[in-house]
C-alpha cells in the first residue's frame, strides 16, 4: 500500500466509524430531557441562561445553535441530546485518526509500508474506535444532554492536535499546532475540565521527541514540568485572570466612581495592549520562546472568552440565573466553586473533626468577603461580616492525604472502613468519678456489640469536650485510598467498560452494580456467590452484560506491545490514562457514596485503553506476519477482532444503552405541573425533581402560571431574589422580607433559645426573628443570663464565640400559629367546597430541630403572606417532615 492510498483510506475509514458511530447513537438517544443535570444544561443552553458553576458557556452556545434545528419545543431536547451523539461520533474519527498516526509514529513510517502492514494500521484504528464506541459510559454520555460527551471530543481532539504537533516539530511553522491546542485548551473551560488532563500527555510528547537521550534527572524534571504546566493553567492562570479583573472593577468603581462594569473594560484594555506590545517587541527581538508563550497563552484567553457569556446573560436577568455572576467579583466566586464546601487534597481534617472541639490555637478563621452592588452609593458593599466568621478545624484531627474528610459520610467511613475508632478521657478530667463510669459502661456496650453508629455519633458528641477521640492512622487513610476511590469508584468501573457489567443498580458494597464477565468460575470468586440458579429479575436486567475478558484481553496485548516496541510512548499513554482517571478521584476524593454512580466523570481513561485496544490488533498481525504474508491475514484478523471486541461489546450493551423510548423524567415533570391548580407555588426538592420541572416550564411552556421554587436553593439571596420576581405567567412568591433580612451572611441559620413555650401568631414569629432590635439577638440572651459586658468580651477575646454569633437572631418559641382565611381557601380551591365544614380557624405548627435555617424561614414568610391565595404543592422524595415546612 503506498502513503498516498493509505491517506485516501484512512480518510475514508475515519469517516465510515464516525457515521457507524452516529448512527448508533441516533437510534439509541433519548427523545427528551432525562434526568440529573441533563434539564438544566437544555434551558440554559437553549435559551443561554446561567447554570450552576463551574459553568459551561461554549457548551450551551453550541446547545444553542443546535437547538436552532428542532422543529417544535418538543424536539428541543432531542437535538440538545443530538448534540452529545454528534460530539461522540466526533470523538471516534479523531480517535481513529490518532491510533493510525500513533502508530505510524510508533513504527516510525511516513511514507512507505510494507506489505499488509498499512492494512493492519488501519485495521487496528477500526477496532480500537468501534470498541470504544459501544463502551458502556461512553455511549451513556453519547445519547442525553450532558457535558461529558462534548468533554471527552475536546479530549481527543487535544489529543490528536499533540500528535499532528509531534509529526512536525523541527519544521517551520510546527508551532501553529501548539497554539491551537492553546486555543482548545481555553475552549475546554467553556465545557468541562476534563479536556485540560491531556496537558501532560501533549508535554511528554514534546519532551521525547525533543530530548533524544533521556536521563533520570531530565525524565524526573520533565514530569514534574508537564503536570506544572497543568497547575499553572487551571490553578493560576485562569484564577489569578479572574482575580486581576475582580481587583481592578472593584478599585476603580469604588475609588473612582465610575459606573459599574467599568474597571472590568478598563482592566480588558489593559490586557489586549500587553498582549500588543508584548507580540510586538518579541517579534521584534526575534524572542522566538518568548513570542509563542505570550501566544498560548492569549490564545488560551481568547478560548476562554466564553465565559464573556455568563455576566452578559446574568446582567440581562435571565429567569434561570444560578448564582448570578453578573460582575467580575461574582464570576471569581463562580469559578472557583465558592458556594460549595472546602476540600483538602493533601492536608486537612478527617471526619472526626465532628467529635472534637475548636483548634486551641485558632478556633475561627476569615471567611471571603463578599460584594454587592449598592446602587444607592453606585459602589460595591462588603455585605457579609467575614472576619472570624467561619471556625476552624481542629488540627489533631488533620492529616497528611485525608481521605476520609466528609463528616456527612461518616457512618459509612465507620461501618466499611475504620470501624469504631478508640477514644480516651482526657487528661484534666480522668479524676471525673461519675465520667469514667459513664464511659466505662459505654466502651463495655461496645465490647459487647450493644451500640450502633448511631448510639456511637451521639456519645462522641455529646461528650465531646471531655474524650480525645482517635482519628484514622495515615494507614488506614491510604487504605481507604486504594480499596475504595481507585478500587471501587474507578477500576470497577474500568471493568465495567471491557470486562462486564452485574446490574444497572447503583453498588454500595453490596451485590449491585459489580463487574462481571460472564466466566462463572471468576463471577463467584468476585461475588462471593454461586452464579447457578438466579432469579429472573437478576438474569434479565439488560444492564447484566458479559464480554469473557476479550475487550481487556485485546487492551492488554496492545499495552504489552507499545511498551517491548516503544517505551517513550508507552510512558505517554500511561500518563494519559493515569491523569484522565485515577487522578479525577484523587482530585474529587469521592466519598461512600455518591448520589450516584460516578463512571461518566473518568470515561476519558476508557478512551485511552481502547487506544490500547488498537495497539493489541496491531500486536497479533505483527506476530503472524513472521510465519506468512498472506494476503487474507489482515482481513483474517481484522474480522476476527471485530467480532470479539466491538461486535461484543454492541449485542450486549445495545438493549440497555437504548433510550429511544425513555420519557420518564418529562412525563413525571408534565404530571407534577398539570396537577396544580392556577397560579400555584410548587416547592422542590433537588435535581430530579427541579430540573425537569425547569425544563417543562422554560422550553416546551408548560405551566407557566406555576412557580417551581427549589427550597435547596431557596437559602441562598440570589435565589430568594428571583424568586421575589416576576416570571412568565408566575407571579412573585408572596413574601415581605427585605433583600437585607436574608442577604448573603445573614439569617443563614437562627437558633433556638426558648424563652416562651406560648404560641406566637406567624407574622409576630416571622417580625420577631427578622428583627434588627436588640433584643431579639443571641448577645441579649447571654445578659439574661448573667453574663456581662465584660464576660461577653472576655469570650470574645478567648474565642469562645464569634462576633458573628452575638447578632445571631434566635427563636423565642417553637410553637406557631398560621390563622386560615377560610374564604379565600374555598374561593381558591385550596379546600373543595363539600369539605368546608372541616375547615378549622387555625393551624398550628412546632419548629423541630435545633433552630431555623434561611430555606425554612422563607417558606414560613410566604406560608404567611399568602393569604391562602395560592395553592401550594410539594413534590415527592424528601427524606424529613422538615423538607414540607
Amino acid at each position: 500500500m503506498t502513503f498516498k492510498t493509505f491517506s485516501r483510506w484512512n480518510t475514508i475509514l475515519g469517516w465510515l466509524v464516525f457515521l457507524i458511530a452516529l448512527i448508533t447513537y441516533s437510534l439509541t438517544v433519548e427523545p427528551t430531557v432525562s434526568f440529573w443535570d441533563a434539564g438544566e444544561y437544555i434551558l440554559t443552553s437553549a435559551k443561554l441562561q446561567v447554570g450552576h458553576p463551574p459553568g459551561a458557556p461554549f457548551f450551551q452556545m453550541m446547545g444553542a445553535f443546535f437547538s436552532l434545528f428542532a422543529t417544535d419545543p418538543s424536539q428541543v431536547g432531542f437535538m440538545l441530546n443530538m448534540m452529545s451523539a454528534v460530539a461522540s461520533a466526533f470523538t471516534i474519527l479523531f480517535m481513529f485518526w490518532s491510533i493510525t498516526l500513533l502508530l505510524r509514529s510508533l513504527l516510525k513510517l511516513n511514507t512507505e509500508f510494507k506489505p499488509n502492514q498499512g492494512e493492519a494500521i488501519l485495521a487496528s484504528a477500526l477496532v480500537g474506535s468501534l470498541a470504544f464506541t459501544f463502551t458502556d459510559s461512553f455511549w451513556f454520555n453519547a445519547v442525553e444532554t450532558e457535558v461529558y460527551a462534548m468533554a471527552t471530543l475536546i479530549m481527543a481532539v487535544m489529543f490528536y492536535l499533540g500528535l499532528r504537533w509531534e509529526q512536525d516539530m523541527g519544521k517551520p511553522r510546527a508551532n501553529k499546532w501548539l497554539i491551537l491546542i492553546s486555543f482548545i485548551v481555553g475552549l475546554s473551560f467553556g465545557v468541562h475540565f476534563m479536556g485540560l488532563l491531556t496537558i501532560p500527555a501533549i508535554g511528554l510528547i514534546y519532551y521525547f521527541k525533543n530530548y533524544k537521550t533521556v536521563t533520570v534527572k531530565n525524565f524526573i524534571i520533565a514530569n514534574l514540568v508537564v503536570v506544572g504546566i497543568l497547575a499553572f493553567i487551571f490553578k493560576l492562570l485562569l484564577p489569578s485572570t479572574l482575580s486581576i479583573f475582580s481587583w481592578t472593577e472593584v478599585t476603580i468603581v469604588n475609588t473612582f466612581g465610575l459606573p459599574f462594569h467599568s474597571g472590568t473594560v478598563v482592566c480588558g484594555l489593559i490586557v489586549i495592549a500587553l498582549f500588543y506590545f508584548g507580540l510586538k517587541k518579541t517579534r521584534q527581538k526575534n524572542f522566538k520562546i518568548a513570542n509563542t508563550i505570550l501566544l498560548c497563552v492569549m490564545f488560551i484567553l481568547i478560548g476562554f472568552s466564553s465565559w464573556l457569556m455568563l455576566p452578559i446573560r446574568a446582567n440581562a436577568d435571565v429567569v434561570i440565573n444560578e448564582n448570578d455572576p453578573s460582575s467580575a467579583r461574582e464570576l471569581l466566586a463562580y469559578y472557583n466553586l465558592e458556594q460549595y464546601p472546602k476540600t483538602h487534597l493533601f492536608y486537612g481534617p478527617q471526619f472526626t473533626n465532628q467529635f472534637s472541639g475548636l483548634d486551641d490555637d485558632k478556633p475561627y478563621i476569615d471567611d471571603k468577603p463578599k460584594y454587592e452592588k449598592d446602587y444607592e452609593k453606585g459602589e460595591y458593599v462588603i455585605v457579609n461580616d467575614y472576619k472570624g466568621a467561619l471556625t476552624n478545624y481542629n488540627n489533631d484531627h488533620a492529616s497528611i492525604l485525608p481521605r476520609m474528610w466528609s463528616e456527612e459520610h461518616a457512618e459509612n467511613y465507620v461501618k466499611l472502613f475504620t470501624g469504631f475508632l478508640d477514644f480516651e478521657i482526657k487528661q484534666e478530667y480522668r479524676m471525673q468519678n461519675e465520667l469514667r463510669s459513664v464511659v466505662n459502661e459505654f466502651k463495655q456496650k461496645m465490647a459487647q456489640g450493644m451500640i450502633d453508629y448511631d448510639d456511637y455519633s451521639k456519645f462522641l458528641t455529646q461528650f465531646r469536650q471531655y474524650l480525645d477521640v482517635e482519628k484514622p492512622s495515615f494507614g488506614k487513610n491510604i487504605a481507604y485510598m486504594l480499596e475504595y476511590q481507585f478500587g471501587y469508584m474507578y477500576w470497577r468501573y474500568f471493568m465495567w467498560n471491557f470486562t462486564g457489567r452485574q446490574d444497572d443498580i447503583q453498588g454500595k458494597y453490596d451485590m449491585h452494580g459489580n463487574w462481571l464477565s460472564g466466566i462463572n468460575m471468576v463471577d463467584e470468586m468476585v461475588l462471593g456467590m454461586s452464579q447457578d440458579n438466579l432469579p429472573s429479575d437478576v438474569l434479565n436486567n439488560k444492564a447484566r452484560n458479559t464480554y469473557y475478558f476479550l475487550p481487556l484481553i485485546l487492551g492488554l496485548i496492545g499495552l504489552m506491545f507499545l511498551f517491548n516496541v516503544n517505551r517513550k510512548w508507552f510512558w505517554v499513554l500511561i500518563v494519559f490514562f493515569l491523569f484522565t482517571g485515577m487522578a479525577i478521584q484523587f482530585y474529587t476524593n469521592v466519598r461512600p457514596f455518591e448520589p450516584r454512580e460516578r463512571d461518566y466523570s473518568v470515561v476519558g481513561s476508557f478512551y485511552v485503553f481502547a487506544l490500547f485496544i488498537g495497539f493489541g490488533v496491531y500486536a497479533i498481525y505483527n506476530s503472524l506476519q513472521k510465519y506468512t504474508q498472506h494476503k487474507l491475514i489482515v482481513p483474517g484478523i481484522t474480522l476476527i477482532c471485530l467480532l470479539l471486541v466491538p461486535g461484543i461489546l454492541a449485542s450486549n450493551n445495545w438493549d440497555d444503552h437504548d433510550r429511544s423510548g425513555k420519557r420518564t423524567a418529562h412525563a413525571m415533570a408534565i404530571k407534577y405541573l398539570e396537577s396544580c391548580q392556577p397560579n400555584a407555588i410548587l416547592f422542590s426538592i433537588g435535581d430530579n425533581d427541579s430540573f425537569p420541572l425547569w425544563y417543562a416550564q422554560e422550553i416546551e411552556g408548560i405551566r407557566t402560571d406555576v412557580r417551581v421554587v427549589n427550597t435547596s436553593l431557596f437559602q441562598t439571596d440570589w435565589y430568594i431574589d428571583q424568586m421575589k420576581r416576576k416570571a412568565y405567567e408566575s407571579e412573585p412568591v408572596p413574601s415581605k422580607l427585605t433583600h437585607d433580612k436574608y442577604r448573603f451572611g445573614t439569617r443563614d441559620y437562627i437558633m433556638k433559645e426558648l424563652i416562651t413555650q406560648d404560641t406566637l401568631d406567624i407574622h409576630e414569629f416571622l417580625n420577631f426573628v427578622t428583627s434588627d432590635n436588640p433584643k431579639t439577638k443571641y448577645k441579649y440572651i447571654l445578659k439574661q443570663e448573667g453574663y456581662t459586658e465584660a464576660d461577653i468580651a472576655g469570650m470574645l477575646e478567648t474565642q469562645q464565640i464569634t462576633r458573628q454569633a452575638l447578632n445571631y437572631n434566635y427563636l423565642p418559641t417553637e410553637f406557631v400559629s398560621v390563622p386560615v382565611n377560610k374564604a379565600n381557601a374555598l374561593k381558591n380551591g385550596i379546600v373543595k367546597q363539600k369539605d368546608a365544614d372541616k375547615m378549622v380557624d387555625t393551624l398550628y405548627m412546632k419548629i423541630t430541630g435545633g433552630g431555623l435555617i434561611k430555606n425554612r424561614l422563607l417558606m414560613l414568610d410566604i406560608l404567611a403572606n399568602n393569604n391562602w391565595e395560592r395553592p401550594i404543592y410539594f413534590t415527592g422524595g424528601a427524606f424529613g417532615d422538615d423538607d414540607y415546612i
